[in-house]
């Protein structure tokens, strides 16, 4: 884990633009290290240093690794968005996922219609005729306007089938 790892003898990054020693029990040393002077100056300017170490007091060792990820990438959200945040930039990847989830949808859609078209093999004497199915020729549209033209298709391919 992060926090017990040996630090070299500079400042934090906290301690660095807090302007004060950097002692060897600093609660910010093993997360804001010396070389990510920008992590914490953001996580700073939106929750405050007091805070940062009431909330890393309180979380238990284990997890003060994640709880810091996590502020440091709220403190980027918010800075970046002010209103909404991380908030903002989850709503955005939902709508994104409702949009690719009805992409998938249609494309399932357009794909079971174009499996469930009929493949007919018409047979004569000379030669062999195959007719894989009626959107060959077209590029795919699975729109409602498409269902009479199936059924028509399909009705004019049993038909010359039974000839």
């Amino acid at each position: 884990m992060r926090g017990h790892e040996p630090r070299s003898t500079s400042s934090c990054a906290a301690c660095k633009l807090l302007k004060r020693r950097c002692s060897p029990n600093c609660i910010f040393a093993p997360y804001f290290r010396s070389g990510e002077p920008k992590k914490f100056a953001n996580v700073h300017k939106v929750f405050g240093a007091s805070n940062v170490s009431k909330i890393l007091v309180e979380v238990p060792e284990e997890q003060r690794e994640d709880t810091v990820n996590s502020l440091a990438y709220e403190a980027e959200a918010r800075l970046r968005d002010p209103v909404y945040g991380c908030i903002g930039a989850i709503a955005l990847l939902q709508r994104k996922m409702i949009q690719l989830q009805h992409d998938l949808a249609l494309a399932r859609a357009c794909l079971a219609r174009y499996v469930a078209t009929p493949s007919v093999i018409v047979s004569s004497d000379d030669h062999h005729r195959v007719i894989t199915g009626p959107f060959d020729d077209f590029p795919v549209d699975c729109g409602v306007s498409f269902d009479s033209f199936n059924q028509n298709i399909s009705y004019e391919l049993n038909q010359e089938a039974n000839m």
